[in-house]
């Protein structure tokens, strides 16, 4: 039973059911098609067997080739983590110069060892768990008073426009539903970041009146352009002027300097709201663009067009179908744009499918799968909690030590578990809060699809990390860029540019500073190779030969890794200069050599199993683009 519920609590299905249904599936049918019971949970692993897809190819895991492979991976896990381990003991001649970032920790015997980002989101928590046990009391307690009809018992639409719900016709229960909602999200998001920002939350309502004025007033030739161009300029505005301080803004009246210093000492929780803002930026793109392609299908529902059932669409279509005209006021783009669970730091949900989903609850959330959800949480905090007080990477790289006091392997495990680091303090928050918007009836996408460790392409790599992102690029960015349709040669450069743009505004996105523009180029160039290799290679041409061809894609596999882990330590950690000074550290001498050739030949065996963890995913029905 307990070997049962681990692999249901790790699979793909309690991730995400977006993993498991096909976009464009609508989800009730194929959710009750892989519905669990203890008999399939016992035989296929936690999810219903599927038939195996076409190019599935027969499992590897027990033959002689793979039987070395599981060696090496079990040997050089304790291996890798010791070689940190060892480099952060008191005994180490480099400890006196970076114990002084060391805290006493909660752990007995163990210092706490994280940065400031993680340190911060931690220390929150309580009062964040706080607000998480009461915001769905306070959206019962409010539907308890103020019910708009019987929302609560909207039913599937029968598409002949006559089926009733407690006297309502469905979609009018729906719509019910979705005021009822967006009353309490505008109420309680008003609350919420007055909480969060005191009166700098008059700054954040400010911007959004203003991106709203743009979508409707705004020429519609124009509004696309001028959008992006507000939203960038705002991005670069409030980090050259850090959230605009009242004072400032104020110096120009009798006695401003003094209100505005007073207002400026109510900065709630969080007076930094500037930070914060980044992803509130992305929704009020969506919102605006979202609005501007929904101009073009204005008296043609698309729903009715293709006799969809609403309370059933697939994801393709709650993001592409554009929300009824109506949805497109002010109300409604406030709850969307300052959604509490989602506001902080996402994941990223479309306009489109935020109203689609406040109409109809969404029928992959479930108890079962919500509280898996949540147990997994909680074992990925306690894995960073264990990891940051045994193994202080992170203070090490704060203080760039003297490299040459490390040896080559501790040396590049300090940078493979920094990365582990920065994986996972990414990765807390945002399953943290898209477990809150599970407990509240809205399921926004997971970010992370897999672990750091098991990536072996760029282009994949991306697909999966920030995941919400990446799709908001695709649709809002990449796609009307042009995309990567075109074929031929020209149509590579042109991908190659609009990967570039893309990943350009990413990083400005993500902070402007010339290390993470560095870090966008870098991951834009090292896509390159892998393109160049598909096309040199095709898959098509090695069907009769998959040994062969599953050999050369392992060698570019390690190739992948490489340029990968080079390009989020100058992106998110050390910048040009310390990898160069790390790089150097690890190929100056002939051991160092020796450990890099031994540790390609491990990431070798990794990419190997990787290969393998997708084929059986294959071979289970399921194919996952990253």
């Amino acid at each position: 039973m307990a070997l049962q519920m681990f692999r249901r609590m790790y699979s793909l299905e309690t991730l995400d059911t977006r993993f498991i249904v096909p976009a464009t599936a609508p989800p009730k049918e194929a959710l009750e098609e892989t519905k669990l019971d203890s008999n399939l949970l016992a035989q296929n692993g936690g999810h219903k067997r599927r038939e195996p897809l076409e190019d599935a190819q027969p499992s590897r895991w027990h033959t002689l080739e793979f039987y070395p492979y599981f060696l090496v991976v079990f040997s050089a896990i304790p291996l890798m983590t010791a070689a940190v381990y060892n480099a952060s003991k008191e005994s180490h001649p480099n400890y006196s110069k970076f114990s002084g970032l060391l805290s006493d920790g909660w752990i007995p015997g163990r210092k706490d060892n994280t940065d400031a980002q993680y340190s911060s989101f931690r220390s929150n928590i309580p009062y964040l768990f706080l607000v998480v046990m009461i915001h769905p009391l306070l959206r019962k307690a409010y539907d308890s008073f103020w019910r708009a009809g019987t929302y609560t018992q909207v039913r599937q639409f029968s598409g002949a426009g006559n089926q009733l719900t407690m006297g309502l016709p469905a979609t009018a229960a729906a719509d019910a539903r979705k005021e009822q909602r967006v009353s309490f999200d505008v109420g309680f998001a008003a609350l919420f970041i007055a909480a969060l920002h005191g009166f700098s939350a008059l700054k954040i309502i400010g911007i959004l009146y203003i991106n709203y004025s743009i979508a409707k007033r705004v020429p519609r030739q124009y509004m696309p352009a001028v959008t992006w161009i507000f939203n960038v300029g705002t991005l670069f505005t409030n980090e050259m002027y850090r959230g605009y301080s009242y004072a400032s803004l104020l110096s120009l009246f009798p006695g401003g300097s003094s209100f505005g210093a007073m207002l400026d000492s109510y900065g709630g929780l969080n007076s930094h709201w500037e930070v914060l803002f980044n992803f509130t930026t992305l929704r009020l793109i969506s919102f605006n663009l979202d609005y501007y392609w929904s101009l073009n299908s204005r008296g043609n529902s698309p729903i009715e067009k293709k006799q969809l059932d609403p309370s059933n669409l697939s994801e393709r279509d709650r993001v592409s179908i554009p929300a009824p005209s109506t949805d497109f006021s002010f109300r409604n783009y406030f709850a969307y744009t300052l959604y509490s669970p989602l506001y902080l730091a996402g994941p990223i949900l479309t306009f489109n499918d935020y109203m689609s989903q406040l109409r109809y609850r969404p029928h992959s959330i479930t108890r079962t799968r919500t509280t898996l959800y949540a147990v997994r949480f909680a074992v990925v905090l306690l894995t960073m909690e264990v990891m940051i007080h045994y193994l202080y990477m992170v203070a090490i790289f704060h203080v760039k030590p003297d490299w040459a006091g490390y040896t080559p392997a501790q040396l590049s495990m300090l940078g493979f578990f920094n990365l582990k680091h920065i994986w996972l303090k990414l990765l807390i928050p945002w399953r943290f809060f898209r477990l809150w918007s599970l407990l509240d009836g809205i399921d926004p996408p997971e970010n992370m699809v897999r672990c750091m460790s098991d990536n072996y392409s760029v282009t994949m790599f991306w697909r999966g990390w920030h995941r919400s992102f990446n799709k908001w690029s695709l649709r809002y960015l990449f796609i009307p860029l042009g995309g990567s349709k075109i074929p031929g040669v020209w149509g590579t450069v042109r991908s190659v540019a609009n990967s570039l743009t893309v990943f350009t505004f990413i990083a400005i996105w993500h902070d402007i500073q010339l290390r993470l523009l560095m870090w966008g180029w870098l991951v834009t160039l090292f896509v390159v190779p892998e393109v160049v290799a598909s096309m040199l290679f095709p898959a098509k041409k090695w069907r009769d030969r998959p040994n062969a061809y599953r050999a050369i894609c392992g060698l570019g596999a390690v190739a992948n890794i490489l340029m990968l882990m080079a390009a989020n330590l100058v992106g998110f950690a050390l910048g040009l200069d310390g990898i160069g000074g790390l790089v150097k550290g690890v190929m100056g001498s002939y051991s160092g050599l020796m450990f890099f050739w031994s540790a390609c030949g491990c990431l070798y065996v990794g990419s190997q199993v990787m290969f393998e963890v997708r084929e059986q995913e294959k071979r289970d029905g399921i194919r996952l683009r990253c």
